[in-house]
């Protein structure tokens, strides 16, 4: 085989080789890491970041971004959380029903703020940047009004709490879901006119108008997509921990763009997958479960992350040059 194709295949595949490794070095050193319920406490771990990545990863491949993404988190659980405590009293409705119709105004809340991210960047030219920077704080800030700055808990019915604490066998919901939205996410995004229209208008936002492309359409859904699946990580963080709190989600999105960036999807646009989003969490769940088996200090944890980062950066430019 050519050289050439063999490092080729090799940076292709770099954070799928690193992954194998540090499951068999870790392996070798700790007999509790490679074990059915070690193995699941990652999968139910990296789900709730995990299902934002697949729609951030959308988002940064139409060559946006959304900072936002934590706080809506905290947004939509603290709207489930006031409406389980509030409407039954307030107008006699099940717990039930008041729950399903929070989760209902959590989604709408969250279609509204992708739209408007959308139009914002598209009409108005606005940096994606500055846009969901400015609602990150403004959503921070409805989270805390609502709920009015403590935590709202032990407010939701037993069916919503499976979300977060419930099994299928041995596998949690969670990671049930993570490969749910990852499935979903990939054949939107390989078989449909709605993904090649995603990787068009990332590559080239004007020859993809030029080509009949509705590039404001195509940002609507993938701010939109993000937004919903903040959502859906809120619902199963609240569930865990039977909580709905303001101070949810701070700083996830740290971690979300670094899933995706390791990756491999470029912050340019156009480029990115969601097999190499769901390789980017799991390596960082592995990483971080490993740091935390061998008591490697929370601070050096911090460093290694972003060494991690910076090395899935460097590893996609060097891809770029091999191929060019």
């Amino acid at each position: 085989m050519n050289v050439n194709k063999v490092r080729n295949m090799i940076l292709d595949h770099i954070i799928e080789i690193l992954l194998i490794l540090v499951i068999i070095i870790m392996s070798l050193i700790s007999s509790n890491f490679l074990t059915v319920g070690n193995i699941m406490n990652i999968l139910r771990n990296q789900a709730l970041k995990g299902v934002i990545a697949f729609g951030m990863t959308m988002v940064i491949v139409a060559a946006q971004i959304d900072l936002s993404v934590g706080s809506q988190v905290a947004l939509a659980g603290v709207i489930v959380a006031r409406f389980c405590r509030d409407l039954p009293g307030l107008t006699g409705m099940s717990v039930t029903s008041a729950c399903l119709a929070g989760i209902a105004a959590a989604i709408v809340a969250a279609i509204i703020m992708g739209v408007v991210h959308a139009y914002a960047q598209h009409k108005f030219n606005m940096p994606a940047f500055i846009v969901t920077l400015a609602s990150l704080n403004v959503m921070y800030g409805l989270a805390g009004m609502i709920s009015e700055g403590f935590p709202i808990a032990n407010q939701f019915p037993g069916w919503f709490l499976q979300i977060g604490i419930g099994r299928i066998g041995v596998i949690p919901v969670p990671a049930l879901i993570l490969i749910a939205v990852f499935l979903i996410t990939h054949f939107i995004m390989t078989y449909t006119t709605t993904g090649r229209s995603i990787y068009a208008v990332g590559g080239n936002v004007e020859s993809a108008r030029l080509s009949g492309i509705n590039v404001f359409r195509s940002k609507v859904i993938v701010f939109v997509a993000v937004q919903l699946m903040c959502v859906l990580a809120s619902f199963m963080h609240s569930a865990q921990v039977a909580s709905g709190s303001y101070s949810f989600g701070r700083g996830w999105e740290v971690d979300v763009i670094s899933s995706v960036v390791i990756g491999g999807t470029s912050m340019a646009g156009g480029i990115g997958k969601p097999w190499g989003t769901l390789m980017g969490v799991l390596f960082m769940g592995v990483v971080i479960n490993a740091m935390t088996i061998l008591n490697v200090d929370i601070y050096a944890q911090y460093v290694v992350r972003g060494a991690i980062m910076a090395f899935a950066v460097l590893m996609a430019m060097m891809q770029s040059k091999a191929k060019a």
